[in-house]
């Protein structure tokens, strides 16, 4: 007998009538094979490696690229090619435990790199503990929370990364060529971003002072256009569509092209330099040390306060979530589950109590015994991530249930700033203070991330028809594999690049810029010394305002602090979003160049990431061969030649080409 094509109900994406029901594709009665040693093992495999290439991509340019939908995508197209049978649960699966790794690079590189740009070494036992622990404290503290984001409000949230995975994993066959698509643009952006990071070829951040009419404004009123060339983060702006990219990009223009010029026409004739410890007068500095030393604060104001935001829109849904999770709990759910359909089966909550003991003892151990090594500092450090953790865990939630961001980076701010006065408050302070603190955000920060992150797979599993106890459990194994990755990657990127401002002892540095923002938040709270307080009080109050107006705050808040570089190329491609998908008066059309170019997009990412780590590894490991000035670049003699003016412009030149292949590619589609 032919079997049906699996189809979603017509009620998946709606609300619910009065006595209506959603039932899955996959029957409650009637399963499919979920969690066998093939879905198992591949999904640990995506997990490992998605967490080098978003950990090298988010170190680079301050964004992490969730892998649910490229991991969706390969998980059908092998399951296809191999021709399984029924592996529609088993995909579910593969992309739950695999997309472990962006949440968890999310949550460790916005905050760890941090201690190294402020002269810590951190050890790989330190970053590895403070992502798992944070990681499986988002699991545990989501999961009484499931039923009612997942299935209560059904239809109130639109999920859009979801419904995107849903749609790719529901396609089957059609997945296969959505896997052969995905292939070609990481076969691209691979060679393309390989042939910038690895060899040399051109520039990768490209400036107008490489033309004279640039370096006359850069010197005369310190006026700057700065691009990264790199295909991952253009694919990145394709994702992210023109709406939020021209917002990112306003408040990087902003920063640039309004506050830095009035800051040297305001300081330029200051004899001495002025709030800074760079020795540097205003007028001595170049646009992007003006901008590190003043302008990046605003930025960090704004994320702050869209934080306070969130919670604030949020409170009632905390508090919701907060009186459904008791009621079950004292209701009787440590009883026996008997009864319970299995696509609602939970990991039963006297588990999920005790597992969650058991990871607040685990941070207890973990501060005392290799941060604070006293018991009240280490009391105080689990008091503040439990507290905020539990309160945050809502709003990340709903963040991505209805805009598929996750504003972990402001509400980490938050947590840094509390955690850092309750520190100072209980005496910690200085470098142990330091590492403590952004210790605290890390775990707090993953622990926000996977909350956020893991919604979306839960959301998933629900439309489809899996076990959510069997994505519970699961987790857990992608959790610890993406842990252990990030650890690695961190410190052979710290000892292959360096993060944070590039240096002459680290001119390659990669500019990790959420964690750069941590670090200059955290050091004058721990050390005494002034903080720009007014510089964060007015990004504080430009937040508020663009609330009023319908701006998202945190978008134009992170265009404010990212280096203007990384987020232009944002902007290119989401005019190359929109360029394609309105080229036609055939709205089909258009909807399928959009899903075509999105399939492209994702293998630039995937791809320019991965060759990135390569391009680490095989540098990190050829200085230790051969002496600390080896790379590629060097090794085949192109190293002067991309720092050259021809170098330069050959940027700008393989950028337009990119674009235009994109474009070319895209349109493809008929």
């Amino acid at each position: 007998m032919e079997q049906k094509p699996l189809t979603l109900p017509e009620n998946a994406y709606r609300k619910l009538s009065p006595g209506e029901e959603y039932r899955p594709i996959v029957p409650a009665d009637a399963p499919l094979p979920e969690a066998t040693p093939y879905s198992v093992s591949l999904g640990l495999v995506f997990a490992v490696l998605f967490s080098a290439a978003a950990a090298y991509l988010g170190l680079k340019i301050g964004q992490v690229f969730e892998a649910a939908i490229p991991i969706a995508i390969l998980a059908v197209g092998i399951s296809a090619s191999m021709g399984r049978k029924n592996s529609l649960s088993e995909n579910v699966i593969i992309q739950s435990i695999g997309a472990a790794s962006g949440v968890i690079v999310a949550g460790a590189i916005f905050t760890l790199p941090g201690l190294y740009i402020l002269g810590l070494n951190a050890s790989f036992l330190q970053v590895f503990l403070s992502s798992l622990l944070g990681g499986f404290l988002g699991i545990l503290f989501l999961i009484p929370f499931r039923r009612y984001f997942v299935k209560d409000m059904h239809g109130e949230f639109p999920f859009p990364e979801a419904t995107a995975t849903t749609e790719i994993l529901v396609a089957g066959e059609a997945g296969g060529e959505q896997a052969r698509i995905l292939l070609g643009g990481a076969l691209v952006g691979g060679l393309y971003d390989f042939l910038v990071s690895g060899f040399g070829a051109w520039k990768e951040v490209v400036s107008t002072t490489v033309f004279g009419w640039g370096q006359r404004l850069a010197h005369s009123v310190k006026l700057e256009f700065r691009l990264n060339i790199g295909a991952a983060v253009t694919g990145l702006g394709y994702i992210i569509g023109l709406r939020y990219s021209a917002i990112i990009c306003a408040g990087s223009f902003l920063a640039w092209w309004v506050l830095i010029p009035l800051v040297y026409f305001v300081g330029a004739h200051v004899p001495q330099p002025f709030l800074t410890n760079s020795g540097l007068t205003i007028s001595q500095m170049t646009p992007s040390q003006i901008f590190a030393d003043y302008v990046r604060h605003v930025g960090i104001g704004g994320i702050a306060a869209a934080g306070i935001i969130g919670v604030i829109k949020s409170w009632r849904i905390i508090v919701g979530a907060f009186k459904l999770a008791l009621q079950e709990f004292t209701g009787g759910i440590l009883a026996s589950q008997e009864g319970v359909e299995r696509t609602q089966l939970d990991v039963a909550m006297k588990w999920v109590m005790t597992m969650i003991l058991a990871t607040i003892a685990a941070i207890y151990v973990f501060f005392h015994w290799d941060v604070t090594h006293n018991l009240v500092h280490a009391i105080a450090g689990l008091a503040v991530v439990t507290v905020i953790a539990f309160l945050f865990t809502t709003v990340a939630a709903r963040a991505i249930a209805i805009v598929g961001v996750n504003p972990v980076s402001g509400m980490t701010l938050m947590t840094l700033i509390i955690s850092s006065v309750v520190l100072v408050e209980v005496g910690v302070t200085g470098r142990t203070g330091i590492l403590a603190a952004l210790l605290i955000g890390g775990v707090v920060c993953t622990a926000l991330s996977m909350a956020g992150g893991f919604i979306t797979d839960l959301k998933i599993g629900y439309w489809l028809g899996t076990t959510p106890r069997t994505q519970e459990r699961w987790k857990f194994l992608g959790t610890l594999a993406a842990a252990a990755s990030v650890g690695i990657v961190i410190l052979i990127l710290n000892q292959t690049y360096g993060f944070g401002v590039p240096t002459a002892a680290n001119p390659n540095a990669l500019a990790a810029p959420q964690a750069s923002a941590m670090a200059a938040v955290i050091e004058p709270l721990m050390t005494g010394q002034a903080a720009p307080w007014l510089a964060y009080l007015a990004g504080i109050l430009l937040a508020f305002i663009l609330e009023m107006v319908g701006v998202p705050p945190l978008a134009f808040a992170l265009g404010m602090y990212l280096p203007i570089e990384l987020n232009t190329p944002l902007l290119a491609g989401g005019l190359v979003a929109y360029f394609v998908s309105t080229r036609s008066k055939d709205e089909e059309l258009n909807t399928r160049r959009k899903e075509r170019g999105t399939l492209i997009a994702s293998g630039f990412i995937a791809g320019g990431a991965i060759m990135g780590v390569v391009a680490a590894f095989i540098n990190y490991f050829g200085q230790k061969a051969g002496g600390h000035d080896w790379t590629l670049s060097g090794a085949v003699h192109l190293q002067h030649w991309s720092e050259s003016h021809y170098g330069e412009i050959l940027g700008f030149i393989m950028f337009a080409v990119l674009c235009a292949y994109m474009i070319w590619d895209t349109l493809r589609e008929r």
